[in-house]
């Protein structure tokens, strides 16, 4: 469906892992499903294991391989920049790329810590200035279901938004004798569960209502303090303690980061919120919940059927009648027109795709793409104040810059 006359756009990826992998598989297909107005080329991949990235390379499409992600902000035929790597490099790459000129995605979360995010941001203005356009990969926002959710929220269906429920639930490190990764490494990764996936559902919450957290009260919890350390040359040597685990044989390394965390909060609107981000939900793979229950109707969510959106509203039905369950794959729901026939359902890997057109849209067009680098560093202040508040276990801490709600909700 490539059109010769449409600008192509080269595409520079960093990072050839599971999300880099994601990525390729968005950018190849966005170009052959959607009718953007610019095409997004597969021009590199970079990674510092070479063999890694050409495998990366070969399987995806990508044109060719770079072993130090600078060579790609030097290269004329790269005009955007996708950073798919652990969040301690998000800020240095995301902000050489703006400097240099280069249009930027960057995974979820937006960096480490604020002062990163800060940092970010301001490089992010300075480039928007010069048409140079940047975004913040919290991809469920492109899941249809959710993006329908949104619609139904602005149009009023729900009223005045009372309640917000959230929880994003994994169990791949229930298992203790799992290895230490990055992933577990605060130098690396910035934070636990709260990061890795908590700040999905957060982003969710406030995506959907269109509303923000403005305090939190949180706790968290590291269930397993130590792992055995398969490859020292995936986590560094911070942490490494060098004794003995219940074999007699495995190195162990300190975990630094979160298993879990749980928290109460208040949306700008006068809404309750609570969220829950654990990885250690035993039996839970990539559960992702969202209920909202507003004064006229509701809408819930759950990932583990993520082509259905239940809807309940009042105004028609009454409370009494219960849900309605709505399949989201006709052609007039968000994104959907895209694929396939009714009822033929989408999966996790087609959000990503969403995310690339709407990128690559927003590059040609001049317009400046959501989530931007101001929502992910919001999202980052609510990290933050995640963990100031479990450090005082759990005591009310405001997010910084939040808008406070009215005291009267008439």
């Amino acid at each position: 469906m490539t059109n010769s006359r449409k600008p192509v756009l080269g595409v520079g990826m960093v990072g050839y892992a599971f999300m880099g992998r994601a990525h390729s598989q968005a950018w190849r297909n966005a170009r052959s499903y959607f009718d953007a107005p610019a095409v997004p080329r597969l021009a590199a991949v970079a990674g510092r294991n070479e063999a890694a990235a050409h495998d990366t390379a070969d399987r995806f499409g990508w044109e060719s391989v770079e072993t130090d992600w600078r060579r790609l902000l030097e290269r004329d035929d790269i005009d955007i920049i996708d950073i798919c790597t652990p969040g301690d490099t998000h800020a240095e790459i995301a902000v050489a790329a703006l400097e240099a000129g280069k249009h930027v995605l960057c995974e979820k979360p937006l960096a480490n810590s604020v002062e990163e995010a800060e940092l970010m941001v301001r490089a992010a203005e300075a480039g928007a200035a010069r048409g140079v356009r940047s975004m913040v990969g919290f991809t469920y926002r492109r899941v249809p279901a959710i993006s329908y959710a949104r619609r139904l929220v602005e149009e009023g269906l729900l009223g005045r938004i009372l309640h917000v429920r959230g929880a994003y639930l994994q169990d791949w490190l229930v298992d203790p004798d799992s290895p230490l990764t990055w992933r577990l490494q605060k130098e690396r990764a910035g934070s636990g569960a709260l990061g890795d996936v908590g700040a999905h559902i957060i982003d969710l919450a406030q995506f959907v209502t269109g509303e923000q957290l403005t305090g939190v009260s949180a706790l968290t919890e590291t269930f397993v303090r130590e792992r055995p350390v398969s490859d020292p040359s995936h986590v560094g040597t911070s942490g490494i303690s060098g004794t003995s685990g219940a074999n007699g044989s495995a190195t162990l390394g300190q975990v630094t980061v979160d298993d879990a965390a749980v928290l109460v909060s208040r949306m700008s609107g006068g809404a309750l919120a609570t969220f829950e981000a654990t990885r250690f939900a035993t039996g839970r793979k990539n559960s992702i919940r969202l209920e909202v229950n507003g004064s006229r109707g509701s809408i819930a969510f759950d990932f583990e059927d993520m082509n259905v959106l239940h809807v309940l509203d009042a105004t028609v039905s009454g409370r009494d009648a219960g849900f309605t369950r709505v399949l989201v794959t006709e052609a007039t729901h968000p994104y959907v027109a895209g694929w396939w026939p009714p009822g033929h359902v989408l999966g996790y890997e087609h959000a990503f795709t969403h995310q690339a057109v709407d990128f690559v849209t927003a590059v040609a067009e001049g317009t400046d793409p959501r989530p931007s680098f101001s929502d992910g560093f919001q999202v980052q202040r609510i990290l933050s104040a995640v963990e100031t508040s479990a450090e005082r276990e759990g005591s009310w801490t405001p997010i910084d810059g939040a808008r406070v709600p009215s005291p009267s909700l008439s």
